[in-house]
């Protein structure tokens, strides 16, 4: 049997489309709010919260608990608690969430490898194991990915606002402390959701490189945003067919697409003039201020 005639028989198993659906959602979830993790510099806070993930795992298996059930309110909490420090210690960001996620990801490894009762497999728990995705998961992440874009949509004005300045976005009257946690908090959950799928090691890749790509083409926001989102659920689905077809893992044949993706945006990019005057790394796309 061929390649090709193997994924058409795949194609035809529940497991294999409830994947490619899981995929797409997964991926466009990412890639929204990606776009805007990666405008405020979040990228690092996303990849702690991902490697977080499999510490709250680590306890739900300790305490025998159903992981995903256990993994939800503790990605949420440990993004509140981190949020805290951030703001609070007088060390630079990207130094604390380093100390955060290395020593949350090597507790995690100690405390599964002491477990002998513990039936997974810690390669599942890292890739991911998005062939093994439930209905009930794709309930989940299609609902998340609902309250994800229809909060976006009601407090656009208030995401450019403090994308652009915490300081201008306060003196318009927007309650930035209230948007921040709502933000963290949403960002928590669906590093939560999607880590069965993708993985922890890979869960960070999800959020940023269809954003990043995205952000090398685009010049308005709203462009912007729906690029990422797209590109994101495109090369999850790229991503499944391509390891239906050579037999290899999904989540990093998801990651290679998307890192391709990303190429092909910069060799894009490269091809212009250059940046808008004005802008610099990191700065909101060009158009962003008359998005909302």
């Amino acid at each position: 049997m061929s390649g090709v005639d193997a994924l058409q028989a795949a194609l035809q198993q529940p497991f294999m489309q409830r994947a490619l659906v899981g995929g797409l959602l997964t991926g466009c979830l990412g890639g929204l709010l990606g776009s805007f993790a990666v405008l405020r510099q979040l990228s690092f806070f996303s990849d702690a919260l991902g490697h977080s993930a499999l510490l709250g795992v680590s306890i739900a298996v300790l305490l025998n608990l159903n992981p995903t059930l256990v993994l939800i309110p503790f990605a949420v909490l440990f993004a509140l608690l981190v949020n805290q420090l951030v703001q609070r210690s007088r060390l630079p960001a990207d130094a604390l969430l380093n100390i955060v996620y290395s020593s949350s990801l090597a507790f995690a490894v100690v405390a599964l490898s002491l477990v002998e009762s513990y039936q997974g497999g810690i390669q599942q728990l890292l890739f991911g194991d998005i062939l093994g995705i439930s209905w009930t998961d794709l309930w989940v992440i299609g609902g998340l990915l609902v309250v994800a874009t229809g909060y976006v949509i009601a407090s656009l004005r208030a995401q450019v606002l403090l994308t652009l300045d915490d300081d201008l976005a306060g003196a318009f009257g927007v309650r930035v402390n209230a948007h921040r946690l709502a933000f963290i908090i949403l960002l928590g959950v669906v590093v939560a959701v999607s880590v069965k799928a993708v993985g922890v090691l890979l869960i960070s890749a999800f959020v940023v490189i269809p954003a990043c790509a995205s952000r090398l083409v685009s010049r308005r926001l709203s462009l912007y945003v729906l690029g990422a989102s797209l590109l994101g659920g495109l090369c999850a689905l790229v991503g499944l067919l391509g390891s239906g077809l050579t037999n290899l893992p999904s989540g990093p044949c998801v990651v290679i697409v998307q890192f391709t993706g990303f190429l092909l945006a910069l060799l894009m990019s490269l091809r212009r003039s250059g940046p808008p005057p004005g802008s610099a790394p990191g700065s909101p796309p060009a158009g962003m201020a008359g998005a909302g």
